[in-house]
């Protein structure tokens, strides 16, 4: 019988991005099972429901992560609006659409950067990054920040794109298609990328189902479950597909989230052009009373947020439940039999996000 050990993984590792632990017990360099331990950033987010009035949540809501904020801010919005019916205005779900459409582009253009760095090509990574903070200039421009934008309301939003910006951002997005058109031959056909991803932690559909898995990280196992498909903000009005793949391995993860940059970047010409006017916000008098549970699809996934109020200002709970927890489970599934060289690698094959998942 060959030797097991148990090999303690991050939560400092330098190929980490985010802070996760991972006991791997190995046989040789085969990993033979994989048993995560979070709880390193929790900060208690959820219980401040119960000390900030709704309103105030909104802005706690967007800090559960940087990378995340503005659908965190969304969802958060979506749910107490839905206790409170409130009808947001036309124009309100258009410009949410848009900005969460940006969020999207430049959350997948990190992962891309980080997925180089992890692979050895560090140049790409600046690269990938580069073209991101042409995206982080156009948020800035139109909401004000870079990481946390705070243009959500319930109600609808504080801040409104003129024509000037939505030229400005029209500009920006032919000249990423431009530049992502250019680096992607190297993620999809270079052999030493190819050999590195190809047949690399193989998730099946059956397994991705099974598991509960969500996102682009379900979608290259052949899942084809993409929430903006419930029509909430704009989506109803924009025509667009799932994307999906059917190969179910790290190139699967790293294809689909490139097509759904592509994807994005018709999804926010399409809400520029059909952008209606009106009013950002709706009137919102008295407080919440009720319960509500709204699903959004985060650039990680699925996000569900509930929320229960009792007619106070402040609420009983508000939870958010992330596509990260629930594609814990199936990367311990990925991990079993893989390299412990690539372990690094199939952790960010699922874009963690440990600060949303811990809160």
């Amino acid at each position: 019988m060959k030797k097991r050990s148990i090999v303690p993984y991050g939560p400092q590792h330098p190929v980490l991005p985010e802070p996760i632990h991972l006991d791997l017990v190995i046989e040789d360099e085969k990993i033979v099972e994989a048993i995560p331990s979070i709880g390193f950033i929790h900060r208690g987010l959820e219980s401040l429901a119960m000390k900030r009035d709704f309103n105030q949540m909104v802005y706690v809501a967007e800090r559960v992560c940087g990378i995340c904020s503005f659908g965190h801010g969304f969802g958060y919005c979506e749910a107490v609006e839905d206790i409170m019916k409130v009808e947001v205005p036309d124009r309100a779900k258009f410009l949410r659409t848009i900005w969460f459409e940006l969020s999207r582009m430049h959350s997948h253009f990190l992962w891309l950067g980080l997925l180089a760095d992890g692979f050895g090509f560090e140049n790409l990574f600046y690269q990938c990054w580069r073209i991101r903070e042409k995206i982080l200039d156009v948020l800035e421009l139109t909401t004000g920040g870079r990481v946390i934008f705070s243009v959500n309301k319930i109600g609808g939003v504080m801040k409104d794109i003129t024509p000037e910006m939505a030229v400005a951002i029209s500009e920006m997005l032919t000249s990423v298609k431009k530049e992502l058109k250019q680096i992607v031959p190297i993620f999809m056909e270079d052999y030493s990328v190819r050999s590195r991803l190809e047949g690399v932690g193989v998730l099946t559909k059956e397994q991705a189902h099974t598991l509960g898995c969500a996102g682009p990280f379900a979608r290259a196992s052949g899942i084809g479950a993409d929430m903006r498909t419930l029509g909430y903000g704009a989506y109803k009005e924009l025509d667009f597909e799932i994307i999906t793949s059917d190969k179910g391995d790290c190139y699967a993860r790293c294809d689909v989230r490139i097509r759904e940059i592509f994807q994005s970047i018709d999804l926010i010409r399409q809400a520029l052009d059909k952008l209606p006017e009106g009013e950002l916000a709706a009137a919102v008098k008295g407080n919440p009373n009720g319960e509500s549970f709204i699903r959004i699809e985060q650039p990680r996934g699925e996000a569900v947020y509930y929320v229960k109020a009792n007619g106070s200002p402040h609420l009983d709970r508000m939870r958010v439940r992330t596509p990260t927890f629930a594609n814990l489970a199936g990367l311990c599934e990925t991990l079993k039999g893989a390299d412990y060289a690539d372990v690094g690698l199939l952790i960010l094959t699922i874009d963690p996000c440990i600060s949303c998942t811990e809160r």
